[in-house]
């Protein structure tokens, strides 16, 4: 851990697919030594004050943020981080509400496909998680449908969500429904809208190829992008470099996050667990 960057600006509580309550999130990062954190659930927002208490009373600066789900011509979900919005923002949460909605009728029709495969999933985690106004994502569809089918699952080295996701809820596979909106321009006009910036996550999570990420960031700029997370754990040296580089040529922001979603998660368990390989961070406005 020694040498790495004390902010960690992405990070998921029970609002969204975290597996902590937020102000629990908050604690762990300060006990990691993050000094500077964002809270970013999928589409919500409403962690946002319980992680600003905590942040007061752990000594630790947080930035309201969000993490937005949208859906591109390259593929499906492209997250859009959005940094110092205003959380209270009426029509921030009007659009956050009606894009979750969108999300939670392809879960829908995600978990009757399953069904129709004969792994239907435990339909009393997602209606519990919906009775509590939580979002339902496809990591819950994943977890439901483990629980439920876990014997059969475990022959086949599928009982833990994060493999049954990738084999049956990614594009391609049996499951699989893609979603349509928002776009990544309409995700960066509510962002700004609601006084945030804009920065597109994981680029190389999204695309696998330099090209690809080359032209999709230049198109984003075009519809008004703020910056880039330019370092991210699954992010190697060249990766960091090529972002770091196409930013500074775009006058972009460069963010980094180890992506936190709980201590038991299989990818995205610590804080501070990645890399600036070198470059040096542009936060800007999220800093201040």
């Amino acid at each position: 851990m020694s040498g790495a960057p004390t902010f960690d600006l992405q990070s998921h509580s029970t609002c969204s697919d975290g597996e902590l309550e937020p102000a629990e999130v908050v604690a762990t990062a300060a006990a990691a030594g993050v000094t500077l954190l964002a809270l970013t659930d999928h589409d919500t927002v409403d962690g946002v004050p319980q992680a600003l208490a905590a942040a007061d009373e752990h000594a630790i600066a947080l930035v309201p943020a969000v993490e937005v789900s949208t859906a591109d011509v390259l593929g499906e979900d492209f997250h859009v981080l959005g940094y110092r919005i205003d959380h209270t923002d009426a029509i921030l949460r009007r659009r956050l509400t009606a894009w979750c909605e969108d999300r939670a009728n392809r879960i829908d029709r995600m978990a009757q496909r399953l069904t129709e495969l004969g792994l239907a999933p435990d339909r009393e985690q997602l209606d519990a998680r919906r009775a509590a106004g939580r979002p339902v994502g496809r990591p819950h569809l994943a977890a439901a449908a483990v629980a439920a089918n876990r014997e059969r699952l475990r022959g086949q080295r599928l009982d833990e969500p994060s493999a049954f996701l990738e084999a049956y809820l990614v594009p391609g596979r049996p499951a699989y429904t893609r979603r349509t909106t928002p776009t990544v321009s309409e995700a960066i006009e509510a962002i700004h809208a609601a006084g945030g910036l804009a920065v597109w996550a994981h680029p190389f999570w999204d695309l696998a190829g330099p090209g690809d990420v080359r032209d999709a960031l230049a198109r984003f700029v075009g519809a008004g992008l703020d910056g880039v997370e330019a370092f991210y754990v699954a992010h190697d040296r060249e990766q960091a470099r090529l972002l770091s580089a196409l930013a500074a040529d775009h006058g972009l922001l460069t963010t980094g996050s180890a992506d936190f979603h709980g201590p038991g998660h299989s990818r995205f368990s610590r804080f501070r667990a990645f890399e600036l390989h070198g470059c040096e961070p542009r936060l800007g406005p999220i800093a201040t």
